[in-house]
């Protein structure tokens, strides 16, 4: 080995040796009162630490088991706990003079809880000190309190985890993996912060931008000016909505938040994809996208939804509405109102609700207005108002197979497209099922329907309904109909009145059971014969007076049958057995 390398050698040797020993010589646990005390200063809060080391090699203070005591309003436990926090140091002043000037914190796996009492204060308001104790007057000369005086140059939070929570409730949610980034930290500076973290049942939250200053009453009202990114949010596992009844659906936001002086705007867009909106809905195939405004008041927990948009494809409604936090939830009070939406796009979206087309079948034209009210704890919306189909067309439904049992009657024919010229209903939707008032539909190749019913829980249908056949197609049908029971001159007089008669068509009352995807019309036989007897005793003068008198003679007192055989024979048409 050459001189020069024994030498370097040498010194390499004596250079670790000072790195391993001066620490030992360094009476680094005798600064730990001094920091407990200071950082207790500055946070308001008592800080107590656990053992000091010294690392040379990182130029680091190791301390552990640390803990900052929570607001005793809220807790008597801690508000922050950490094994190890990583401190920074100049080395020089350190070595030679013994004093502590810190350059960098870095919290490793650190635990907060945070807590929101009923008026909306959180336990780290009072962080700074100032609003946690009593108003003093101080000097001018005393200049800035310890809390101000406090700088960073670096602050770091490493897999950290955040449990968030109201004092009034036991609900507790957790938010694991929380990374923190900020530079030039001090109560006086704007300064920019790096923050993510996981969110309950996967995804993530990432917040970008600058914070500062800190408020001095209230920590939480500190103003920020960042870009807010969350993605994958599964609202069931937050608590959005109800999982216990199979509520769901995924979110991503991205948003740009403003807050000042306890006043928070936030504007962006957010996206809910596989959304399932009441009990027995499905996912729904295509996401439903917002373009929001809003402006929250942190003071009061209450916000307002500037006008913003729903859009679902080219589907485009608008929105609008107040908000306000209540415990663990959010209560929302919103208008949603669209007209001319295409129903092609809407149609992937309708299994949120609970809604399934026909097997086979899907809505190839038409046009929906919608006009709701929103109303609740976010996990138990409600809404109600009204919505409406026009000029539709559902492909591949088969009405006439449907109604098999009316439909040689009402000259319904089997096969092709089923078009709804009008349908309207009054909606009323809890996470428990749907009700529908006042259903009005067109549908040209029957007539008209009016009634109402529900969609419970588990997608079963519940309607009751009044069919009336078309008025030029029942008189035929039903002038076709009686001459097939009377026969001869009679059922031609009849059957003539019947055709010539304008009296509104054949009234047909329906039940609709199954479900929306495998609905089940069950007419009823007794009601649709009777409408029919009385569709043909009504027609007076239409066919003749005589003529009318005849046949009813012929109905009434042959010495065949009465009347009820004739009732029963109308039966037959739909199906129903002779007794």
């Amino acid at each position: 080995m050459s001189s020069k390398l024994k030498w370097l050698a040498i010194a390499v040797v004596a250079i670790l040796l000072i790195l391993i020993i001066v620490p030992f010589l360094i009476p680094i646990n005798k600064f730990k009162p001094t920091i407990e005390s200071k950082a207790s200063d500055a946070l308001g809060r008592k800080v107590q630490l656990g053992n000091l080391s010294l690392s040379l090699l990182t130029g680091s203070v190791g301390i552990d088991d640390v803990s900052v005591s929570d607001d005793p309003k809220f807790n008597s436990g801690a508000f922050l706990t950490a094994k190890t926090v990583k401190v920074g140091v100049e080395l020089i002043p350190l070595i030679f003079s013994q004093q502590l000037n810190v350059t960098e914190i870095t919290v490793v796996d650190p635990q907060v809880t945070m807590l929101k009492d009923p008026s909306g204060r959180w336990n780290f308001s009072s962080i700074g000190g100032s609003s946690s104790k009593p108003a003093q007057k101080t000097p001018a000369s005393s200049g800035s309190s310890s809390a101000e005086s406090v700088s960073i140059g670096k602050l770091r939070l490493e897999n950290g985890q955040i449990t968030l929570g109201n004092t009034n409730s036991r609900k507790r949610t957790v938010y694991t993996k929380v990374n923190l980034t900020a530079s030039d930290v001090a109560m006086k500076n704007n300064f920019p912060v790096l923050f993510s973290m996981e969110l309950p049942g996967g995804g993530t939250m990432k917040i970008d931008g600058k914070v500062g200053p800190v408020d001095a009453e209230d920590a939480a009202l500190t103003a920020q000016n960042v870009k807010l990114t969350i993605s994958g949010l599964n609202l069931a596992s937050t608590g959005f909505l109800d999982p216990s009844l199979g509520l769901g659906g995924v979110a991503d936001m991205d948003a740009n938040l403003v807050s000042d002086k306890g006043q928070m705007a936030t504007k962006g867009q957010l996206k809910l994809s596989k959304a399932v909106l009441v009990a027995g809905g499905s996912p729904a195939g295509v996401p439903l996208i917002v373009n929001f405004d809003t402006k929250y008041d942190l003071v009061k927990g209450t916000g307002v939804l500037r006008p913003s948009t729903i859009n679902i494809g080219n589907a485009k409604s608008n929105l609008n509405g107040t908000y306000k936090s209540e415990g663990d939830d959010f209560a929302v009070d919103l208008k949603i109102a669209g007209e001319g939406l295409p129903a092609t796009d809407l149609e992937s979206f309708l299994p949120a609700l609970g809604i399934n087309l026909p097997d086979k079948s899907r809505l190839s034209a038409g046009t929906m207005n919608t006009n709701l009210h929103v109303s609740g704890p976010t996990d138990k919306l409600v809404t109600d108002g009204n919505i409406g189909l026009f000029n539709g067309k559902l492909a591949g439904f088969d009405l006439g197979q449907k109604l098999s049992g009316i439909a040689s009657l009402a000259g319904i024919k089997s096969g092709g497209d089923l078009i709804i010229e009008k349908f309207t209903t009054d909606l009323h939707m809890a996470p428990t099922g749907l009700r529908a008032d006042n259903l009005d539909a067109v549908v040209p190749a029957l007539g008209s329907m009016v009634g109402n019913g529900t969609v419970d829980a588990k997608n079963n249908l519940d309607f009751k309904l009044v069919a009336t056949v078309n008025n030029n197609v029942a008189t035929a049908a039903a002038g076709s109909a009686a001459g097939g029971l009377v026969g001869g001159t009679v059922g031609k007089m009849l059957g003539g009145g019947a055709a010539a008669c304008k009296n509104g068509g054949i009234k047909v009352p329906l039940q609709i059971h199954g479900t929306t995807a495998s609905p089940q019309f069950v007419p009823d036989i007794g009601g649709a014969a009777a409408s029919l007897l009385k569709s043909q005793l009504s027609c007076v003068g239409s066919g003749g007076a005589g003529g009318l008198t005849n046949a009813a003679g012929a109905l009434a007192g042959g010495s065949k049958g009465s009347a009820a055989d004739t009732i029963n024979q109308l039966g037959g048409l739909f199906g129903k057995k002779k007794p």
